[in-house]
């Protein structure tokens, strides 16, 4: 397996391998985030951070499905604020040379541009967080509107130095429609999808299973969807796609990558599993590869892309 090579540029960023913690995850603290890179993440992504501390919602928060490898999240994006969390990344800058993205979110295009702002100078990219499904504010008011997607992202990337993400939403029948509002202004690449707005239920206690009632759905039942999107933004966009949603194997990575991801990010499973899946992951890549007579990733990357039946 050492003959394969996994390496892959995104947006100016090395990532070896092309594998990263996605939001919320592992992503609150500089040990935690260290720890996914230990693991073998080729780049981390923090939680999502807005201007101020934010609590979040109330107990219960997480559900897990019935074994079934995925999750229902309301935590209602808890976090210290920008500042507090500018201390975390400054203390895991020096202790790692692996790519760090910081998530952020905000109510309006200038409070996403001043998170950004206080956040960029220790992050070599920024990934936008547009479309929380279980956040008043941040739910389909912002991140299902192509005009107000593109204002929060031209804010954005007129204010920081590094390339900025956009992830995207898959509430909508559009997401190619929300790519290509992101591309217009200026958005270095997307990152699909977001958990996807759903709920449970507690038959027993005859009430919501979430706190919240909603929540977003991630892991094995969102990854169809997640695949979908990639296929259609990569076909849609000339900025690369990072797909996110249920990948927890190599063959499920591959999916992505096939689709049209140039990187995948990975978040239920490590809950789950812990950041030795990075690692297994990429062995697991690196094996595929070899023994069907590949060299790189890129030999597979996109093959679907343009394809639809």
């Amino acid at each position: 397996m050492g003959t394969v090579d996994l390496a892959t540029t995104l947006c100016g960023m090395r990532l070896d391998p092309p594998i990263l913690l996605a939001s919320g995850v592992l992503g609150e603290t500089g040990p935690s985030l260290l720890s996914a890179i230990e693991g073998g993440a080729g780049g981390v992504v923090t939680k999502s951070i807005c201007l101020l501390p934010r609590e979040g919602h109330p107990n219960p928060t997480v559900v897990e499905l019935d074994g079934s490898g995925s999750l229902l999240n309301a935590m209602g994006l808890p976090n210290p604020g920008a500042n507090a969390f500018a201390e975390e990344l400054a203390w895991l800058r020096p202790r790692t040379e692996r790519p760090v993205v910081v998530s952020v979110f905000g109510g309006s295009p200038e409070e996403y541009a001043e998170v950004a702002s206080r956040l960029s100078g220790w992050a070599d990219a920024v990934e936008l967080n547009l479309s929380c499904p279980h956040a008043k504010g941040l739910g389909a008011e912002i991140g299902s509107d192509p005009a107000v997607l593109e204002q929060v992202v031209r804010a954005v990337v007129r204010t920081v130095k590094v390339p900025v993400l956009a992830k995207l939403t898959p509430g909508t029948h559009d997401v190619p429609g929300l790519a290509r509002a992101a591309e217009r202004a200026g958005a270095a690449g997307i990152v699909a999808v977001n958990t996807l707005r759903a709920m449970a239920v507690d038959v027993e206690m005859r009430a919501p299973a979430l706190a919240n009632t909603y929540g977003g759905l991630s892991g094995a039942a969102l990854r169809p969807v997640g695949v979908r999107c990639v296929h259609e933004v990569a076909s849609s966009v000339g900025i690369p796609v990072v797909g996110v949603g249920g990948v927890a194997t190599p063959t499920d990575a591959l999916e992505y990558f096939m689709a049209g991801a140039t990187a995948v990010e990975v978040g239920t499973a490590v809950w789950q599993g812990g950041p030795q899946v990075f690692r297994s992951i990429a062995d697991g890549l690196r094996g595929w590869l070899e023994a069907h007579g590949h060299s790189s990733l890129g030999d597979v990357r996109g093959v679907l892309v343009g394809a639809r039946r």
